[in-house]
């Protein structure tokens, strides 16, 4: 009875440590990573830029994808953040759009109660010795929906911090899944 018994724990240690499990998904042949700061091209300023309809908009918002970025990659844990000279994998990206478009009205058809955010860049990867490219992805984006009204209203702020975060999750995700 003693050994079933230590051969269940031996079974049941197995099973938990022995099943090959990783939370690390890349296996590529690259180690360190930069991420560019991101340029952004948005042009609000021409009369026929569709942003100029908009009451809002919000500045830096290449800062804070750059930093979003960074910090999704830190987190993932594939690859380790180094200065521009250190790395083997350079991240240059682009914001060319951020767009507030209205998904759902009011009884009335006039009342937006539901807007999606969508952030799209252009990125590319490039070597960090040579600098050939190893991928590039135009049109490339992250969004979010939210409420303006009711139980699950939030501020356009809080859903351009969200629409960020996805678009990282994205970047991220697109380059480690690759390999």
């Amino acid at each position: 009875m003693k050994k079933l018994i230590i051969l269940g724990f031996v079974l049941l240690f197995l099973g938990f440590y022995g099943c090959g499990y990783t939370t690390r998904a890349y296996v590529g042949p690259y180690k360190t990573i930069y991420i560019a700061p991101f340029k952004n091209s948005i042009n609000i300023a021409s009369e026929k830029a569709t942003y100029s309809n908009y009451l809002t908009y919000y500045p830096l918002l290449e800062s804070a994808i750059t930093q979003a970025v960074v910090d999704r990659f830190i987190l993932d844990g594939s690859l380790k953040v180094v200065k521009e000279s250190d790395a083997d994998v350079v991240l240059k990206g682009e914001l060319i759009s951020y767009d507030r478009n209205p998904l759902r009205y009011a009884a009335n058809n006039e009342d937006a109660t539901e807007y999606r955010i969508t952030l799209t860049v252009n990125m590319g990867f490039y070597r960090g010795k040579d600098g050939t490219e190893i991928s590039k992805k135009n049109g490339f984006s992250g969004d979010t929906s939210y409420f303006i009204t009711g139980s699950q209203a939030k501020s356009e702020k809080a859903a351009l911090d969200d629409a960020i975060k996805d678009l990282a999750r994205r970047i991220v995700e697109d380059f480690v899944e690759v390999w």
